[in-house]
């Protein structure tokens, strides 16, 4: 017999939390209402991540299984998915929604988190990884967050990252920046840096390559921006293009659909180099927040910054790098994005040598 739903009290909300008794993460022992529980517990932390963004939700209603594979819709057999549209039916009439304006000029109405009652019945709706804009609802078209990935590839593993995060640490430093680092919640890490909101994504991005392009000089055995795999060898990869528009990075407090329920915990500098993604849970992570809090409490209070600095570093590299069709401070975009203004050839690198003998590949 079905187990009837349980209701939460969220604020001044009920929420309703469907087969609570559903196993989410068997390995773990972690039901459905221990996965909305947890987002419930922590909520001063994802709320304080999601606030007034629109917000991608990653659903896994069928709970975290390894033979799942996540894709852009549902489908049958509990599959995973992204949901960028706000749901037509089912959705209260207490939960807004901001209007969002795709690359290809599209435009939808994302869930937009504006009390905590709203992640509370997102994570009833299976979401696991919450992806949120990197802007509000004001102006969605306005970044207040630099967001830079740090990506290992195959060779690599997190303490490598780790000892990239540092020398970014003051990369950012030198472009009057303050970053904080969080876990992905898997090998990788994040730095996200709190920027007024005077920015298009545009900038953001190019502030990005800058800063990534900074790194890879000052560690170039260790850190690299080439958008080409067949380029990056066993470097931790900047992912500059997690800044370009509806592109999002997970939470912090997201959880990442592993067997363990791994999430992605927010940082001090000071304990970056004693930690591993696995000492981050959904169990261990609400013993952290009991005592601690939310870590990144000084993020949100921090004054936001200006990326001026980082957008003369990216004005450098246009003198210096040239232009032309494999030149220039411009990166290339992701695939299915539309021919963005400046930008080099799409061409795979060893592609573009047999059909150019004068190729020169990306700095």
């Amino acid at each position: 017999m079905p187990v009837p739903a349980v209701e939460l009290q969220v604020g001044d909300r009920t929420v309703r939390v469907t087969s609570p008794d559903k196993l989410y993460f068997p390995d773990a022992g972690l039901t459905k209402l221990d996965m909305v529980s947890y987002v419930h517990t922590v909520g001063a932390g994802i709320f304080a991540a999601l606030q007034d963004r629109p917000v991608t939700m990653e659903r896994w209603p069928g709970g975290y299984r390894p033979d799942v594979q996540l894709s852009t819709r549902g489908g049958p057999n509990h599959d995973a998915f992204y949901q960028k549209r706000a749901p037509s039916k089912g959705m209260p009439d207490w939960v807004e929604t901001v209007t969002v304006t795709f690359p290809s000029g599209r435009t939808a109405d994302e869930v937009c988190a504006t009390e905590l009652a709203t992640v509370v019945w997102m994570a009833n709706l299976g979401t696991l990884r919450y992806h949120p804009w990197p802007s509000r609802r004001p102006d969605t078209d306005r970044v207040d967050q630099l967001r830079i990935d740090l990506d290992p590839q195959p060779g690599t593993d997190f303490r490598d990252a780790v000892r990239v995060a540092h020398e970014l640490r003051a990369v950012l430093a030198d472009a009057d920046l303050v970053g904080f680092p969080k876990t992905s919640g898997g090998r990788g890490l994040h730095v996200f840096v709190p920027v007024e909101p005077a920015y298009g994504f545009t900038e953001a991005r190019h502030a990005v390559i800058a800063l990534g392009r900074e790194l890879a000089r000052r560690v170039p055995e260790q850190a690299t921006v080439s958008w080409w795999k067949e380029e990056r060898g066993e470097r931790i990869f900047v992912d500059f293009n997690q800044m370009a528009r509806d592109r999002t990075i997970a939470s912090a407090y997201s959880i990442r659909p592993t067997p363990l329920a791994q999430v992605s915990a927010p940082l001090d500098w000071d304990e970056l180099d004693d930690v591993s993604p696995e000492d981050f849970t959904i169990a261990t992570m609400l013993t952290r927040f009991a005592e601690r809090g939310d870590v990144w409490a000084p993020f949100y209070a921090q004054t936001p910054q200006s990326i001026d600095a980082a957008l003369e570093m990216y004005a450098r590299d246009e003198r210096d790098l040239g232009t032309g069709r494999y030149g220039g401070a411009e990166m290339p975009y992701p695939p299915d994005y539309p021919k963005m203004p400046g930008e080099p050839s799409r061409v795979q690198p060893s592609r573009a040598r047999a059909d150019n003998p004068d190729f020169a590949p990306e700095s």
